[in-house]
């Protein structure tokens, strides 16, 4: 396969988790399958701050089978599936410093004939506004677990510079006490793929 955008070396991944998760928007996330290639711009990102953080998988330093993978070095892939939808996280500071950046929304961008099939009648805006969209939309699966982001078949490539950034609290972690507040969550500001 011929690689159409240059992945991001290991390197970029290699910065505090809240800063990563500013730097990841507006990268190319790329998964490459037999049927094809397809992208899409990261729109929006939450940072997950490991064993402080009570929303993270990995409060409390918790090692399972599952949360594993956030115990390596950045820039590896964190899957793991959530009311049988698979979402997709960057594993973010040192070694075991289970951190990780869950990707929230992309915008597509190529292989559109390819999601419009993977989310049949759906409208193009819900093809990837959402976690568990992008992955079937791009075809993101438990398979891509503990990958290395910086080769084929599911990369992140440098993409644009968004002009304006936007955070609050992050979605969808009610039981988790005063971490439901903090501002972790960052997405392009007025962008129409963010997920609400």
């Amino acid at each position: 396969m011929n690689i159409t955008h240059e992945p991001l070396p290991l390197d970029f991944y290699r910065k505090p988790t809240i800063e990563l998760a500013q730097s990841l928007l507006g990268c190319l996330l790329v998964k490459e399958t037999k049927e094809g290639l397809a992208s899409g711009y990261i729109v929006e990102t939450e940072a997950y701050k490991g064993p402080e953080d009570r929303a993270a998988h990995s409060y409390g330093n918790r090692r399972t089978k599952r949360t594993d993978v956030m115990y390596k070095e950045a820039g590896v892939v964190y899957t793991y599936t959530m009311h049988t939808h698979t979402l997709i996280n960057v594993v973010s500071a040192g070694a075991d410093e289970p951190e990780a950046v869950l990707i929230r929304a992309v915008e597509p961008h190529e292989g559109l004939l390819l999601m419009e099939k993977r989310r049949s009648g759906k409208k193009p805006r819900d093809w990837t506004n959402g976690p568990g969209k992008l992955t079937k939309a791009l075809s993101i699966t438990m398979d891509d677990y503990g990958r290395p982001l910086a080769e084929p078949p599911l990369y992140i490539a440098k993409g644009y510079s968004p002009k304006d950034i936007s955070c609050g609290p992050r979605i969808g972690i009610e039981n988790s006490g005063e971490a439901r507040e903090y501002p972790w969550r960052f997405w392009i500001k007025g962008n129409r793929y963010v997920s609400r």
